[in-house]
């Protein structure tokens, strides 16, 4: 250690200067120096003040997360009092308390959903649904994964809630509610409640395993979408020659030899009679004939005559198309 004009000093003080060397780490400017008895006693007050300051350090990141999930705990506690809101108008609109369907929610983005369509938020189908339960826990367990299931096409509305058995009263609001389910987990129903719910035509559903019960909800839903058909090419055959034979009262049709050169052709098959791919005629077979036999059927490469309801424009080359409904599989959206 030294002063400014360059001589060793021993010690040096207040207000004066001294070049200090040999540190095992350069400190920065405005750091503090102290001066201890011995480098143990040093060495034990500079890591006490290191880990003085990583513990104000993290309790100001510990205080920031905290501040940060309060204010994600409010507004994830006022969206859920929206939509509890939005999910008892809907049950009020459900039970015929409401005239209209409530507005629905706005998204989190700001923006609203069915803008310029008041209810382009409500879905085509419901499926209202009571739930008892052991204990309020399981109730409100399962009254949220009720919640997340799909719900675009057909939405499970909770009408009403409780614990213990379920009970005739239970029975009475579901039967007042269109095709109205009872979901009994972990309680059951005594047999004079259950032969009320045969009566009234009210489904309980019970179960103990979460995810079981919302696979049997899911298939319930399932059953409860319309059907969607759509129609599915199944044969086709070329018209060869045109005939024209005498029918009773001398009246005259037109028969249409034709011969199949894919799949089946069926008389009961919604059929259609194409030109240049254009459809002419869409419609249901009147007469279905191999010579002179009736035939309900034609496979591939057999000949037979026929003629259709309403329609006798047929001509050489047209395809007679064999359609049978096929139904769509199911989904939740």
């Amino acid at each position: 250690m030294t002063d400014d004009r360059g001589n060793s000093v021993s010690s040096v003080g207040p207000a004066g200067a001294a070049r200090v060397t040999g540190w095992k780490e350069i400190p920065q400017a405005g750091d503090m120096v102290l001066q201890a008895e011995s480098e143990a006693q040093a060495k034990s007050v500079v890591n006490h003040r290191v880990e003085k300051r990583k513990n104000k350090s993290q309790l100001a990141s510990i205080s920031s997360m905290n501040d940060k999930r309060r204010e994600t705990h409010a507004r994830e506690n006022i969206e859920r009092a929206e939509e509890k809101a939005h999910a008892r108008a809907v049950r009020e609109y459900y039970q015929g308390i409401r005239s209209s369907y409530p507005d629905p929610l706005e998204k989190k983005d700001g923006s609203e959903e069915g803008v310029g369509n008041p209810e382009a938020n409500k879905p085509a189908l419901l499926l209202p649904i009571i739930v008892k339960g052991d204990v309020s826990g399981t109730v409100e367990a399962v009254e949220a994964a009720l919640g997340r299931l799909p719900n675009k096409k057909i939405k499970p509305v909770v009408l009403n809630t409780g614990v213990g058995p379920v009970s005739e009263s239970d029975v009475a609001i579901a039967s007042s509610s269109e095709q109205c389910v009872i979901i009994a987990f972990n309680v059951k129903a005594d047999k004079k409640t259950q032969n009320v719910a045969k009566r009234q035509k009210v489904q309980i559903m019970s179960s103990r395993i979460i995810y079981k019960l919302l696979e049997d909800v899911e298939q319930l839903m399932l059953d409860r979408l319309p059907s969607v058909f759509v129609d599915d090419l199944q044969g086709e055959a070329v018209v060869q020659q045109i005939f024209d034979i005498t029918m009773k009262g001398n009246k005259t049709a037109s028969i249409a030899g034709s011969r199949v050169t894919s799949g089946l052709l069926t008389k009961s098959a919604k059929t259609s009679v194409l030109r240049n791919d254009k459809v002419l005629y869409t419609g249901e077979i009147s007469s279905f004939k191999n010579v002179k036999s009736d035939i309900f059927e034609a496979s591939k490469g057999q000949e037979f005559g026929i003629a259709f309801d309403g329609f006798e424009d047929l001509r050489q080359g047209d395809v007679i198309q064999s359609f049978r409904q096929k139904e769509l599989p199911k989904k939740l959206e």
